[in-house]
């Protein structure tokens, strides 16, 4: 039996290489199921200043914080609070106690198991003097015990983790919008050890940099690209569609464009200015909203600006329909107040109709009044026609209208008498410079963290670490305080207009334009979107065959 087995077997073999000999069909080969990895490439900034959660305060920063690491809370494309590395969260009926319950199991990029106590030491490190984080007092101001833990008695701060996956907060006030800043980049969790172990050096290397995000740094080119790896160790990585995000690290609007025309990138926050009429219309090209301010800081420490009518009748000087219709194209709106659209007031209705009682600050048009005007504080101030004013410098970093707005800024002031040099700047090195006050007028901006107010005129308040015009004032950081204590929104909101009506009349800085963010990107990625607070969102996106 068995011989005839093996027999049988072997006609059977020599009949089928004989058919396929003769080009009669074989079995078809099983498919390739094996797909191309899908990496998406974009340019959302050049060279960031620091990619360490405490220390960053730029927006392209923290964007790519996002892809890194999850916090407490996370944003949806709606703009609403859903959980992160917290699955859900309580408060106390007095407002002061805020909950947060973490997920089980949840690990580092590197596989290390992530505790409640992650969050301790990293919310306690951005309050550390020694961490220097710029946003210490605006994401943990209203925490219990603040004031004493930035002196370094960092045990001093209301957090707290009773087990590990339980981590308390304890309020000195009631802050209903804690929950936005539980979602804050600045509040990422980072893994003690390796920060211990590398010192600030943590930060700049994919080996050493652990986060808990989506995607893990696997490649760092300074002025090349950050290559961000799916993360297989992220508490949702199952959702992570992307194997990878490739960020081009191009300040160059010009080389942006050229990598978007030849498919290198398929998305670019940095389009040249020149090339927008021509993009009008293409179905890849778009004008979003943000919530955010431009605006000039002058120098407050210097004595050539310590003179509230100096600052004022700079201000008055620029013609803002003219700087946002014509030099910015009409995709910015002219600023006639410090909060811009969009930012909610007490009762849903909007911040800035409700400023000054119901008029703007400055009347953006009335361009010829407003010029006279400053002509007059100017002289009044003790330097008619701009005579025994000192030359000043405008620093600037070359990216999108910064260049044409320095040049109109340098025209406009000349009619004042006054001599205004341009400095540019390489990006890595402005914001630490400008928030150094290593400046005489710095080009400056801000987009809001969340919405509310605050966020903004915090900017104002003396020790804030974003105050990078330097203004102090005891009557305002006065009424910003006691807009923090207040519990009644109504009272609370009456208080913070008070604080714009006080920096305003002193132009603390002077307002130019509300934002728009105009980009390029392709529509072969699916799934992702673009917030109003300046943050592509691409954890979750995919891209289309």
């Amino acid at each position: 039996m068995k011989k005839k087995t093996t027999l049988l077997l072997v006609i059977t073999m020599i009949l089928a290489l004989t058919l396929t000999a003769c080009g009669k069909p074989s079995s078809p080969a099983a498919p390739d199921t094996a797909k191309a990895p899908k990496q998406l490439t974009a340019q959302i900034g050049p060279n960031p200043e620091t990619l360490d959660p405490a220390l960053n305060s730029a927006v392209d920063g923290g964007n790519m914080l996002l892809f890194a690491f999850d916090c407490l809370l996370n944003v949806d494309k709606n703009n609403k609070i859903i959980p992160g590395a917290a699955e859900k969260w309580e408060t106390s009926a007095d407002g002061l106690t805020w909950t947060f319950h973490l997920r089980k199991d949840l690990k580092w990029s590197d596989g290390s198991p992530l505790t409640a106590k992650d969050f301790v030491y990293s919310w306690k490190r951005v309050v550390d003097p020694a961490t220097a984080a710029p946003y210490a007092q605006t994401v943990l101001g209203m925490v219990k015990g603040f004031e004493e833990a930035s002196t370094g008695k960092l045990d001093a701060l209301g957090v707290s983790a009773p087990d590990d996956t339980t981590f308390v907060v304890n309020l000195a006030n009631p802050t209903a919008y804690f929950d936005s800043l539980a979602a804050f980049g600045a509040l990422s969790p980072v893994k003690q050890a390796t920060i211990e172990a590398n010192g600030d050096a943590w930060a700049t290397k994919p080996e050493t940099y652990i986060g808990n995000g989506p995607f893990k740094i696997t490649e760092w080119v300074p002025s090349s690209y950050i290559l961000f790896s799916k993360n297989p160790n992220y508490r949702d990585a199952a959702s992570i569609k992307l194997d990878s995000i490739k960020l081009l690290l191009i300040e160059d609007s010009n080389a942006s464009y050229a990598a978007y025309k030849t498919g290198e990138a398929m998305m670019i926050r940095d389009v040249p200015t020149a090339e927008i009429p021509s993009l009008r219309g293409n179905k890849e090209f778009y004008v979003d909203p943000l919530l955010g301010t431009y605006y000039i800081d002058l120098n407050n420490t210097l004595p050539q600006f310590s003179d509230p009518r100096v600052r004022m009748a700079l201000s008055l000087a620029i013609d803002r329909k003219y700087v946002a219709d014509t030099l910015m194209q009409g995709t910015y709106t002219p600023a006639s107040n410090f909060i811009g659209t969009g930012v909610a007031d007490w009762d849903g209705s909007s911040f800035k109709s409700n400023a000054n009682g119901g008029k703007p600050y400055i009347n953006v048009d009335d361009f010829n009044g407003n010029l006279a005007k400053a002509k007059q504080l100017l002289a009044e101030a003790g330097y008619p026609e701009g005579k025994g004013f000192p030359a000043v410098t405008y620093s600037m970093n070359d990216t999108g209208y910064h260049k044409v707005v320095a040049q109109y800024v340098q025209q406009a002031w000349k009619e004042l008498g006054i001599t205004v040099k341009v400095d540019v700047v390489e990006w890595a090195s402005f914001t630490p410079m400008r928030r150094a006050a290593n400046y005489e007028i710095s080009r400056d901006g801000w987009l809001f963290d969340y919405n509310d107010a605050s966020n903004m005129l915090d900017l104002m308040y003396s020790n804030n670490g974003n105050n990078n015009a330097k203004y102090k004032s005891a009557t305002y950081d006065a009424l910003m305080d006691k807009a923090a204590a207040e519990v009644d929104p109504k009272t609370r909101s009456g208080y913070l207009h008070q604080a714009e009506d006080l920096m305003m009349a002193d132009a603390a800085i002077i307002p130019v334009a509300y934002y728009n963010q105009f980009y390029l990107q392709s529509s072969k990625i699916t799934g992702s979107w673009f917030s109003p607070y300046g943050y592509w969102y691409f954890q979750y996106a995919d891209i289309a065959q």
